[in-house]
This record gives C-alpha cells, structure tokens and sequence, in this order.
C-alpha cells in the first residue's frame, strides 16, 4: 500500500530536522544556558525610596545593580556601563517610560537588553502600550515581590538563551572559515581576509607579501604511507609554519589538498625572502613523525609582493595570487625544495576597477 501523503510531509519534514541537527549539532548542545557572573540589572525610576527598595530586594537575590533617577540618565548609564535587565517605571517627568522603552529599541547595545516595566499605572490600555513600546514585561507595582524576583529570573533564563544561541553562531561562523584537518584558515577566509588587508594597503599603503606554498610530492605520500599518514603530514606542516611566523599579524591559510597560503603584512620582498627560507628549512630540517614511520617532507614557495613603490593603482588579489603561483611552479620545475622570488618587472599593479 503507498503512503499517503500526509506521511510522506510527515517523512520530508523529519528529514529536514534531521538535517538541520546534523548541521547544528544537539539542540542541548546549542541552548545550554551559560549561567556564570551575576546579570546587571539597571532600576528606574524618579522616586530615590522605591529605588532604594528595589536594590536591596534585587541585589538580595544574587543581581548586580545600578541605578538611575531618570529616563536620560539611564541611557547615559546604559552607554557607559551596560546592563542587560532594565526595571523602569512608566511614568517619569523628563523622559516617560514608554520613550526610554523605544530609545532603548532603538540602540545599539552589546547585547539585548531585556526591559521590565514596573508602575502602578496597570490599565490594559497602559500594558499594551508598555508591549508595545518594546517592554518584554509589565508588572504592577501591588505585584509581590516574590513574583518579581521569578519574573526576573525568567529575563535572566531568556538571556542566558540568547548569548548561548549568539555563541553557537560565532562558532558555526568560525568553523565555515577553518580547515577541519589541520585548523589553519581555509580559502574563504584567506579570500576575505586578504581582500580587506589590499583594500586598506590601496588606501592607506604600505608592505605585503603573499608566499604560494606546496608540499612536494604529496601523492606519492598518501600512496606509499596512507591518507591517515598524509593527513598527519599535513597536521604538522602547519603546525610548524605557524611556529615560524615572526608576527602575529603573520598567518597561514589552507587553499586546499597540499596547498597553502602565507601572508606577511608590513613586509617587504627582501623580508620576504627570509621568512620563505625559515619555512622551507622548518619543513625539510627534520623527517614528520606519523603512524607509518618517519616521513621526509620539503616544500616549494613561490613569492609574490606589494611594496612601497608598487603602482597602487594597478594591482589585484588576482595578479598578487596568480604572480606567486607563478614563482612557486619555477619552484617546482627548478627541482622542488626552493623559494623562487618574482622579476622585479612582474610585480603586481593595482586594477582601476578595485580588489
């Protein structure tokens, strides 16, 4: 008997969220709440007695607190020292509650701020309005105080989600920009990286140098070892071009299978040349240690550089990458193991049409 359609709906959508999961990770993973340093919750309100009673009671159970007499002197607060929970009244002389509600919305912040309106004014016309002003709460001022300390919690729970949720999407971002096998940068952020670090040299100049890097021989490794030996070649070669590096301004990109990628801002040809010689006697000084056995490895380079006198009107990512895979093929036809740097007539211009 075919399925009916409703369960074949039914069959599509579990595969989505089974993708979507395998994607994510575990929804526990993803929504863990990050409970830690205690939250900053910001009271306000124009009468000093009710903030007064506000603090000890809020400060009683764990929240660290500020306060503000008014609606402006809350945003000032805010600006310089943020807090993540607002406790504020509606009616206010300079600056009313609803007002703060809608500049808060409407500024930037380091995270979200979770706004609690707290008045005598609890009309339904008055709480839709507080709704509606961007509040995510609305308490009476006759509501006890146990009710207010679990409302509080529940903006403490909602909070905890969302920097979770921020921290599993930065992370997700930093993966799409990683080598999974070795953690090096991989092309798309070498690709985006480098485009900015031109975009800036067009503007503002100054040294840089890319170096074209290849493992020599590579296939004949992952024939006569395995992937699983290759793989760990692979793992320390950028292990020890990392090493290497003088700079921390200095970085490696995996551009992908045996190839990589060297950047040396702020630094000139002759620079260059040095660091690419560091790198090719780092690799080829001492066999690779890998399940197999010890493995001989060298590497071939190839230079390309903008300098001070470059024409900044005529270059491009394009001729700055295609110049050094140039040098690193003379490299490998030279009898592999070397750092091959570009004619003094070949380097790269700047293109009138950008980076």
């Amino acid at each position: 008997m075919s399925a009916r359609p409703q369960e074949l709906a039914g069959a599509a959508g579990q595969e989505t969220l089974d993708q979507i999961e395998e994607d994510l990770g575990p929804t526990t993973q993803v929504l863990k709440l990050p409970f830690g340093e205690p939250t900053k919750v910001l009271l306000v309100d124009d009468d000093d007695l009710v903030v007064a009673r506000l603090q000890n009671l809020v400060a009683a159970a764990g929240f660290e607190i500020d306060t503000a007499l008014s609606g402006a002197a809350a945003l000032v607060c805010l600006k310089e020292s943020f807090s993540s929970i607002v406790i504020m009244d509606l009616k206010m002389p300079d600056m009313d509650g609803l007002a703060l509600c809608r500049a808060i919305r409407d500024g930037s912040w380091p995270g979200y701020v979770y706004v609690l309106l707290l008045t005598a004014q609890d009309a339904e016309d008055d709480i839709l309005a507080g709704l509606d002003a961007g509040a995510d709460d609305y308490i009476s001022k006759k509501t006890s105080s146990a009710q207010l300390l679990a409302r509080l919690r529940t903006g403490q729970r909602i909070l905890a989600l969302e920097r979770s949720l921020k921290e599993a999407l930065a992370e997700k971002r930093r993966l799409t920009m990683t080598d999974a096998l070795t953690g090096a940068p991989n092309r798309r952020y070498f690709q985006r990286r480098l485009s900015r670090e031109l975009e800036r040299i067009r503007r503002f100049g100054g040294d840089l140098c890319l170096l074209s890097l290849d493992i020599d021989r590579f296939k004949s490794i992952n024939d006569r070892y395995g992937h699983a030996s290759g793989d760990a070649v692979l793992q320390e070669f950028v292990r020890r071009i990392t090493k290497c590096l003088p700079r921390n301004t200095d970085w490696c990109a995996r551009m992908g299978g045996e190839e990589f990628a060297v950047v040396l801002e702020e630094t000139n040809l002759a620079g260059a040349k040095m660091v690419a010689e560091r790198l090719r006697e780092a690799i080829a000084v001492t066999t690779m240690r890998t399940r197999a056995g010890m493995i001989p490895v060298t590497v071939s380079i190839g230079v390309s550089a903008l300098e001070s006198t470059t024409d900044r009107r005529e270059f491009s990512l394009e001729s700055l990458m295609n110049l050094a895979d140039a040098c690193l093929y003379a490299s490998k036809e030279d009898g592999r193991n070397r750092v091959t740097l570009p004619r003094a007539n070949a380097l790269p211009r700047m293109s009138r049409n950008g980076v």
